[in-house]
């Protein structure tokens, strides 16, 4: 049995402010070891149900965020970005189920720092619906075979688990007040809901079965600004269909998170950039 884990920070438990997700804050260092603490949370439950291997991608911001130093030694680490698979780099055929850890809501929801992919982008579709990181990852688990079987976060992401991914389990380590507030349990509790879950998982894997994909995959990104879009418009197969959106039609969806990936840092180069005009005096 091999495990794959994908572990975001914004839905870890204790966690609902940019200053606690954001390298340098005062609360990013505290974050750094709930997260860890979390994914080895799940790294225990999965290996005390029998799972051979775990192999964990750090999936937030700049992708390396978990402690290496205090992670469960029985697992292996991918971390750094850019990844051309970016949030779901690593899984492939060999896998049995994936767990999606401390994921967050889509750009546009009501959720605890909700947004798609970047902090950037105003909303990101798929075949013309507003979609969360864990439904496009979960398509990507797909495309090689791989059931989305836990995944944990705010109570909105979880909602939104448990209809999209069937047989799903899913543990609310927090209710969403807000963009920046949440109501959470204690780091402790969520530790013990989240390796419990991942035993379960582990043990039920056989009964899961991954997403149907559909036969084309067509992608649409709404950027932070025009010069972000007129250069994204330059990816080959990409094009602009209105003054900040761009739009792709793509057959698989390693393809749609490589475009993801590169209008990510076109989006953050060119919200930088323009924020140096504004610090300007």
């Amino acid at each position: 049995m091999r495990v794959y884990i994908s572990i975001d920070m914004e839905g870890v438990t204790g966690i609902a402010t940019m200053d606690q997700v954001v390298r340098g804050g005062h609360g990013y260092p505290r974050s750094q070891r709930l997260m860890t603490a979390e994914a080895n949370a799940a790294i225990e439950g999965a290996f005390a149900a029998g799972a051979d291997s775990v192999l964990v991608n750090d999936s937030h911001g700049t992708m390396d965020n978990l402690l290496h130093e205090e992670l469960d030694p029985r697992a292996r680490l991918i971390f750094g970005t850019p990844k051309l698979d970016c949030m779901a780099e690593g899984i492939s055929a060999e896998h049995d189920v994936a767990m999606f850890l401390g994921y967050h809501a889509a750009a546009g929801s009501p959720g605890v720092l909700a947004h798609t992919y970047s902090s950037h982008f105003y909303e990101v579709r798929l075949n013309g619906r507003p979609v969360s990181e864990a439904e496009v990852n979960a398509l990507q688990a797909a495309a090689v075979g791989v059931p989305v079987g836990l995944l944990t976060g705010d109570d909105v992401i979880c909602g939104v688990a448990e209809k999209a991914f069937p047989g799903v389990r899913t543990v609310a380590v927090k209710v969403a007040h807000g963009h920046t507030a949440a109501d959470s349990l204690s780091p402790a509790e969520a530790r013990r809901l989240i390796r419990e879950a991942a035993a379960e998982t582990v043990r039920g894997a056989g009964e899961l079965t991954p997403l149907r994909l559909p036969e084309v995959f067509e992608l649409e990104i709404d950027m932070p600004s025009t010069p972000a879009a007129e250069l994204g418009a330059q990816i080959p197969g990409v094009r602009r269909i209105a003054d900040k959106t761009l739009a792709g039609t793509f057959t698989t969806p390693t393809e749609v998170l490589g475009c993801v990936t590169v209008c990510y840092h076109l989006a953050a180069d060119a919200m930088i950039s323009r924020m140096a005009l504004y610090g300007r005096r």
